[in-house]
């Protein structure tokens, strides 16, 4: 065999890494398929929650208005300082209740992209000996 004539190990070698090409460009591509689909879902999902948490936060708010007053009305006469002081009470509580359920869901959060972290961690188990 001369210098300039190629043989099969180099045909060969060429096949190999263009299908190992292939095979790798396939697998991101759907990994970043998959990525693009699950950021649409978290980010459809973050708008509804925030959507429904501002509605559920008016609501609440007027209803609180209402009952308030109400409660006011109601002991104006006798215990106009002790109704006063109760909702002041009850309301702190509530917010310091509501606080520390913020802080566990915000720090408790599973992961929004899990599954693509898990098919990556397939992918890293298959391709590891």
């Amino acid at each position: 065999m001369s210098i300039g004539e190629s043989g099969p190990s180099v045909t060969g070698t060429s096949s190999s890494s263009r299908r190992l090409g292939a095979a790798f460009l396939g697998l991101l591509h759907s990994h970043v398929e998959l990525f693009g689909i699950e950021l649409q879902e978290q980010k459809a999902r973050t708008v509804s929650l925030l959507l429904f948490a501002g509605l559920a936060l008016v609501f609440a708010l007027l209803l609180l208005v209402g009952l308030s007053t109400l409660v006011l009305i109601v002991f104006w006469d006798t215990y106009r300082l002790t109704a006063i002081i109760g909702l002041c009470v009850f309301y702190s509580l509530a917010a310091i209740f509501c606080g520390m359920r913020l802080r566990a869901a915000i720090f408790d959060e599973s992961s929004p992209f899990h599954g693509t972290l898990e098919e990556l961690a397939n992918d890293r188990e298959r391709l590891l000996p």
